[in-house]
């Protein structure tokens, strides 16, 4: 099994890791402090303060290195301490972690902090849920591009922290073949021929029934997208196959039905809404 494509570009503590969490930590910061904190002001500037971050329910907790930015960016001497991993599962009212820092500089970072880490770990959590859902299977959990604008690349690492894997990170990473570019090309068969010139590209095309399928195995496609496909549709396209190419499912997918998709054998299935329809977890930070 191949790591996610996050992995792989971005591996965890690298410099390209930490660029990126510096990056969208101080565009948060930015966004948020502007010109200064008219509030945190009215503090003693040298004050020192120490706080605490709670879970309130049930998680997977994701997102710490985007925390401890938060607070390192506005006091580089703050000390933080996890008493739990990136990925572990926590209870209802856990303690996650302490901080000790400048008491201007962690009211300014916790909005930010917060915001990042109750984000990240629903992505994770959520995604935990459908690779909990289908375990014993051969097939893996998928994200799409259906992220939030600019926390792209946050969301689908969350994705992995929850076992998840990645579909191509973007535009630029992969060629995928949709209903709207073989309308444009002419047919699948065209298409998949202009795809092919491209070296050391992942390509996948997305069909939409059974017959479809077969043009796209024909023209030599490698990786294919059911789209849209019922139960039975699923389970006749695996037997069609026959492992020549990569089956991915996609469409109508919930926790209600994706083991019976896994079941029927295809490779992956991607779910938009583990990166889309995501709802906060419940944190709270206390200072004293």
């Amino acid at each position: 099994m191949s790591l996610p494509l996050f992995t792989q570009r971005y591996p965890h503590g690298s410099q390209a890791f930490n660029a990126l969490v510096n990056d969208q930590v101080t565009s948060a910061l930015a966004e948020d402090i502007g010109t200064g904190d008219l509030t945190a002001a009215l503090i003693l500037p040298h004050s020192h303060a120490h706080a605490t971050i709670i879970s309130r329910e049930i998680a997977i907790i994701c997102g710490q290195d985007w925390v401890n930015a938060c607070f390192l960016q506005l006091d580089k001497n703050a000390q933080i301490k996890w008493h739990i991993a990136e990925g572990d599962k926590v209870s209802a009212n856990q303690f996650l972690c302490e901080i000790i820092g400048n008491a201007r500089a962690l009211l300014s970072a916790e909005r930010c902090a917060l915001n990042f880490l109750q984000m990240l770990s629903s992505v994770a959590t959520h995604t935990n849920q459908y690779v909990t859902a289908i375990a014993g299977t051969k097939t893996q959990i998928l994200d799409t591009r259906k992220t939030l604008p600019g926390l792209r690349l946050a969301q689908k690492y969350a994705v992995t922290v929850g076992g998840g894997f990645n579909q191509r990170l973007a535009l630029y990473d992969g060629i995928l073949i949709k209903e709207n570019h073989i309308a444009a090309a002419g047919n699948i068969h065209e298409a998949l021929e202009h795809a092919q010139k491209n070296k050391n590209v992942s390509i996948q095309i997305e069909v939409e029934n059974l017959d479809e399928l077969q043009q796209a195995l024909s023209a030599g496609a490698t990786s294919i997208l059911l789209d849209n496909f019922s139960l039975d549709a699923l389970q006749q396209a695996v037997n069609i196959n026959q492992g020549k190419a990569l089956l991915e499912a996609s469409g109508n997918v919930n926790l209600k039905t994706v083991r019976a998709i896994a079941e029927t054998g295809v490779d992956r299935i991607s779910v938009g809404s583990i990166t889309k329809n995501i709802r906060a977890i419940d944190l709270s930070m206390r200072i004293t």
